[in-house]
């Protein structure tokens, strides 16, 4: 006990442990204290102090948020895990994409496992995220003081839609190849800027090799830390909005 007092009066530890944290010396089980190591500490911080009674009903939310981030998670870990068999190359003679993913699902241990909840977590997360958005709105829980609040939940929305196509577009066979006309042509008739619009899209005027480059680059980079940044806002959004919204 006296090495680890020694320890917890070090600076590192002082540095790590900020005061009203439970590993600080001297900590007091307060209301006060409760609060500080609430704010001090980031996994606290998710956690909030007081939780209102109906927050405690399954009934009123479903934990469809919780689930929405839960899937998120799951397909974070499984889309490294296949990223590590994967290569985002198209063409004629050096088409990878396809032949990757025959070789993930039939010679990569547990690959088609893998792939396949990667695939149906990613099916579920729209949903979740979908049936998480008509329950905000049923509920009024976008009302002030959380307007803000359900603006950024529509571009998570959006942002989930956006992962999914581009990753409908990966294994690059006769269903992503017709998706990846459709969005040509899509982009093709945008308003204002659908030359730029159809360049950001596909590496180009139309189709080509580094198409599928541009989609994997948006599906494993650009949106996942897009959407980390607003999900990082939206969970600090919920707890200054006095948590979840109660019942009408």
């Amino acid at each position: 006990m006296e090495a680890l007092d020694k320890v917890r009066e070090t600076e590192l530890w002082k540095s790590m442990f900020r005061p009203g944290s439970v590993f600080r010396k001297g900590y007091k089980d307060t209301q006060r204290d409760r609060a500080l190591a609430m704010m001090n500490n980031v996994l606290y911080h998710l956690h909030p102090v007081k939780i209102k009674r109906h927050g405690l009903k399954l009934t009123y939310t479903f934990c469809l948020g919780g689930l929405s981030f839960f899937l998120f998670t799951l397909l974070t870990v499984t889309g490294i895990y296949l990223m590590f068999f994967y290569r985002p190359t198209a063409g004629n003679a050096s088409a990878q994409a396809y032949t990757d993913m025959l070789n993930i699902r039939n010679n990569v241990y547990f690959g088609d496992l893998v792939r396949n909840i990667h695939r149906w977590g990613a099916h579920l997360m729209v949903i979740t995220v979908t049936l998480h958005m008509a329950r905000v709105f049923y509920t009024g829980a976008y009302k002030p003081p959380r307007e803000f609040n359900w603006v950024v939940g529509v571009i998570l929305l959006f942002l989930t839609l956006g992962l999914s196509f581009t990753g409908y577009l990966l294994p690059w066979d006769q269903l992503a190849q017709w998706a990846v006309t459709i969005a040509e042509g899509i982009s093709g008739n945008s308003p204002l800027i659908p030359d730029q619009a159809k360049f950001i899209l596909l590496s180009g005027i139309q189709v080509n090799p580094n198409t599928l480059l541009r989609w994997y680059v948006f599906h494993v980079l650009f949106l996942p830390f897009i959407l980390v940044l607003f999900l990082a806002v939206h969970f600090w959004r919920i707890r200054k909005d006095g948590g979840i919204s109660g019942p009408l």
